[in-house]
């Protein structure tokens, strides 16, 4: 009976009133106004692909600036550099979205009855407090009518002659309503009822099976509304009715772990293709295939559910599991473009901020997403991660340098996607990095300079200096590559004195690094012995105790204090030979050795008179006797030979034996030298 008295209170404060039947009838009128035929929505209907696609290239452009665009310097360094607030984007979607049409004849099945008793005794409590407010303001509208009747006996006469008139058209109005529009009326009302109803555990196992045999089955948009409902779960939303239906954690978990692993089968089930199907098959499927009009909405439901549960999950083992199984679908992302924008933001977000697996679940998505999908999703990820990686990269310290080094290589895997589209963003970087050296060269002003001697700055000139070395072999990057070397010379000039060493011996290693790429030589040994004459000047010591630990690799400018320390001097030192002993290996077997060796070793030789440090004087002797035993090997080697300067094929072949064998005693020496290295920096 609770049922049945619910129902009439609602049809007398829909029907019964006049002043609800005046608001439905301005309503129907205004909604017959807009009767122009729209897409085909969510509402059971598949979205317009064609639409989607048409309007991809403004969504890809409205993207690029958001994210940055081709130009991510500009001549302002604190701008160019991510400090700007990025544009947000536009909220495609409310609550409300994602919501498919249900069929009436799914089952609902309750744990016990008093489930059922308890709700029809919530709806008849609910009812009955409509009733009585329907009721208070009737009586107030009949108290200030009798009022006004009382005042104004003329307007009494009027309203009396009109009376039996307006009581018959309101009478004709009342039934062509009730004829046109009981059916609609009843139908809400059963789906109301319905959609109110908490899925149980048991409901839940009957859709779950249902599905499992039959794809088809009207349970799965029962299912995916639930799964749009646990991507709310706790949220209050304009839809906090729908939200309702979760009533246990059980329900929660079951319907995201059946929905996340199956979702992907059954969509290409419903679309007759195979689960391991190509992505071009899969392509086709969606541009020409009428079974994706019904299966369209199905997909665009399911990815907007994810991405929300994306937005509102915070346990780290979940967001990786929701990553993983959202991966094997990236392919459907391709008939939805604001989503798969979307999708990016977030996993770039995931990707700088998040946990080390879910840093590495976010970049395997997004990896997949730049791969499958068309050029333009390439350069959304690639330009988006960049532009994270300069806003991440301000500070390099202990804490962050593992960070900054996966976002650093990620970014060169992604980048390695597509090198010629990578390219003409590296070329655009690389030049605004030139123009700022170009105007600090001439202002000399310390502001200028300070746009140089910072993180992001080197960060940015590594990270493409990286790519050159990735790329240079199977790419045409010559160009780059000169670029790229200006660029590091203009950087060590504009610093002098011996607090700037690090920033130097940063610059040298990225020229050592280009030079073995390109195989062209760099001359980088002037650069160090300018560190090691700098490092000389310097005099005096504290007590090795009072010294504070010295890690040049998160340095770009030494503290004022610690400059006459001892520990400076031996860090700097054994830095500048490690640098400068990588690029001697790197002509260790060229026949022209003996020639690039002479002036070096003659520097080296006046460094080891004037140290005074015996464990400085001990490393800078020990390479000096390997380079000169080297450099005599290969002018014995040379002695013996009878091709001329001239005949390149032999000089490339010089002691090409020699070089892959890797037993050469300064071959040895540079392999023990880098071993050393990495022991003393793990125990910094």
């Amino acid at each position: 009976m609770a049922k049945k008295l619910g129902k009439k209170a609602r049809k007398f404060a829909r029907k019964g009133l006049q002043t609800v039947q005046k608001q439905k009838r301005k309503q129907r009128t205004f909604f017959k106004k807009k009767s122009a035929p729209r897409g085909r929505g969510l509402n059971g209907d598949a979205p317009d692909v064609n639409e989607e696609n048409l309007n991809h290239e403004r969504n890809v452009s409205q993207l690029d600036q958001n994210v940055g665009g081709g130009h991510v310097f500009d001549k302002n360094i604190g701008n160019l550099l991510g400090e700007e607030d990025e544009v947000e984007l536009e909220d495609d979607f409310s609550d409300s979205d994602g919501y498919l049409s249900e069929d009436t004849e799914c089952p609902y099945i309750s744990e016990n009855e008093n489930e059922n008793i308890s709700r029809d005794d919530t709806a008849r409590g609910t009812f009955q407090e409509e009733n009585t407010e329907i009721k208070m303001q009737i009586a107030k509208q009949k108290k200030e009518l009798d009022k006004l009747l009382a005042k104004d006996k003329e307007f009494a006469k009027f309203l009396e002659s009109r009376r039996s008139q307006l009581e018959q058209y309101d009478r004709m109005v009342s039934d062509d309503e009730e004829v046109e529009g009981d059916e609609e009326e009843e139908e809400e009302e059963e789906q109301e009822e319905q959609t109110r109803q908490p899925v149980t555990q048991t409901t839940l196992d009957v859709w779950c099976w249902l599905v499992t045999e039959d794809p088809n089955s009207p349970a799965l948009r029962n299912l995916l509304n639930l799964y749009h409902n646990a991507s709310l779960f706790g949220v209050i939303t304009s839809r906090n009715e729908k939200s309702a239906q979760i009533v246990s954690h059980e329900v929660y978990s079951t319907v995201i772990n059946f929905v996340l692993c199956e979702a992907d089968g059954i969509f290409r089930a419903l679309l007759g293709v195979a689960e391991n199907s190509n992505a071009e098959r899969i392509l086709m499927k969606l541009k020409s295939s009428k079974e994706w009009l019904n299966v369209g909405p199905l997909v665009k439901s399911y990815f907007k559910s994810s991405i929300k549960l994306l937005n509102q999950v915070t346990d780290t083992m979940l967001l990786v599991f929701l990553l993983f199984r959202l991966m094997s679908s990236v392919v459907f992302l391709h008939a939805f473009s604001s989503l798969g924008r979307r999708l990016i933001k977030i996993l770039v977000r995931f990707w700088s901020t998040g946990e080390d697996q879910l840093s590495t679940s976010a970049f395997l998505l997004m990896k997949e997403v730049a791969s499958q999908l068309s050029s333009d999703y390439f350069n959304i990820c690639m330009k988006a991660m960049y532009r994270t990686f300069v806003a991440r990269c301000k500070f390099v310290d202990d804490s962050n340098l593992a960070r900054i080094d996966f976002m650093k290589s990620s970014f060169l895997e992604i980048t390695s996607l597509d090198v010629q589209q990578s390219y003409l963003v590296a070329v655009s970087s690389l030049q605004r990095l030139g123009d700022v050296v170009k105007h600090s060269s001439t202002t000399k002003k310390k502001e200028d300079l300070m746009k140089i001697n910072n993180w992001q700055y080197i960060n940015c000139l590594k990270i493409w200096v990286k790519f050159i070395c990735l790329n240079y072999k199977e790419n045409n990057l010559q160009q780059l590559f000169d670029k790229a070397v200006r660029v590091i010379f203009g950087v060590t000039s504009l610093f002098t004195g011996p607090r700037f060493l690090p920033l130097k011996l940063k610059c040298a290693q990225m020229l050592n690094d280009l030079s073995l790429t390109s195989g062209h030589f760099i001359p980088v040994s002037s650069l160090v012995f300018e560190c090691l004459d700098l490092t000389g000047v310097v005099t005096g010591k504290m007590d090795g105790d009072e010294e504070p630990r010295l890690k040049l690799s998160t340095l770009l400018k030494v503290p004022g204090n610690l400059l006459k320390s001892r520990r400076f001097q031996e860090e700097c030192v054994r830095s500048s030979v490690e640098v400068l002993c990588t690029h001697f290996s790197q002509w260790s077997f060229h026949v022209s050795l003996p020639e690039l060796s002479t002036i070096p070793l003659i520097l080296l030789k006046r460094c080891h008179e004037k140290a005074t440090v015996e464990s400085v004087r001990r490393l800078i002797k020990r390479f000096i006797d390997q380079a000169e035993q080297n450099r005599d090997f290969l002018q014995m080697k040379r002695d013996g030979v009878s091709f001329s300067p001239n005949d390149q094929t032999s000089i490339d072949n010089f002691l090409l034996l020699e070089k892959s064998n890797a037993k050469s005693s300064f071959t040895q020496f540079y392999a023990s030298m880098l071993q050393n290295s990495q022991i003393r920096n793990m125990v910094k």
